[in-house]
């Protein structure tokens, strides 16, 4: 099970938002690389970004940020916010991203997502937004009017190397992921899984290591909150 301590980024500071909402945001103390380098002083191996910044404008604003991450702390980062064509992925990918998420516009956009797989072997992450089991486009103020796993059937054969998968009603809540819904998708999707969303404590992560097909768990505001310690955390992180 990989831990993915999420850094949001938004005015060049880490930020978290309530079911992605700008308005109901939080901004803390640390930059975006001082929190990085938390995470891997910590132990922890894998580092989950999103350029908020970018999934409002589809620009790479904070690729400086991202580099200076992968340079400095080292970790396997997957990227993603407002990624919106090749040219983009291929420079995350140059400056050492692991992986690039793609979302809004994949969703939109079935042969760009097809397109950047096959040119992007084993680097291309999908993230699947969620809500009422619709999926979510444009930083989730749009419904697609598309059920998510009938849009993953579409997609399964397309050599997406990893799924992300969050419920927005849980995001920011501390509720606990939406597990039920994360098990159908995980059942039925031809790559591993990544369940984001809702994270509260330790006993989320306990749970999410004994579900089959789960790659990993992203955690954020229960870790800014103080709710889940760093030093809990890292032990369950293989």
């Amino acid at each position: 099970m990989k831990i993915f301590p999420a850094i949001d980024i938004k005015d060049k500071k880490c930020v978290r938002l309530v079911k992605g909402d700008f308005n109901n945001k939080t901004e803390y103390e640390m930059s975006p690389v001082e929190q990085a380098g938390k995470y891997k002083d910590h132990g922890f191996k894998n580092l989950h970004i999103v350029d908020l910044d970018g999934a409002l404008t589809g620009q790479m604003v904070n690729l400086d940020i991202i580099e200076d991450i992968v340079i400095k702390c080292g970790l396997k980062v997957e990227i993603g916010g407002g990624i919106r064509n090749l040219d983009s992925i291929q420079k995350y990918i140059h400056v050492g991203s692991e992986k690039v998420i793609l979302g809004s516009a994949a969703i939109k956009d079935k042969n760009f997502l097809k397109e950047a797989c096959k040119k992007f072997p084993d680097k291309i992450a999908l993230a699947l937004d969620a809500k009422n089991g619709y999926l979510s486009v444009s930083g989730w103020k749009e419904n697609s009017n598309q059920l998510t796993l009938d849009y993953l059937k579409e997609i399964n054969d397309y050599g997406v190397s990893r799924l992300i998968y969050t419920d927005i009603n849980r995001d920011g809540m501390k509720q606990g992921p939406n597990f039920d819904e994360t098990l159908k998708i995980a059942e039925i999707s031809s790559c591993p899984v990544i369940i984001s969303g809702g994270i509260s404590s330790i006993d989320d992560i306990k749970k999410a290591k004994t579900l089959k097909n789960i790659e990993g768990i992203i955690v954020g505001k229960a870790i800014y909150d103080g709710d889940i310690k760093l030093d809990e955390l890292v032990k369950e992180d293989a």
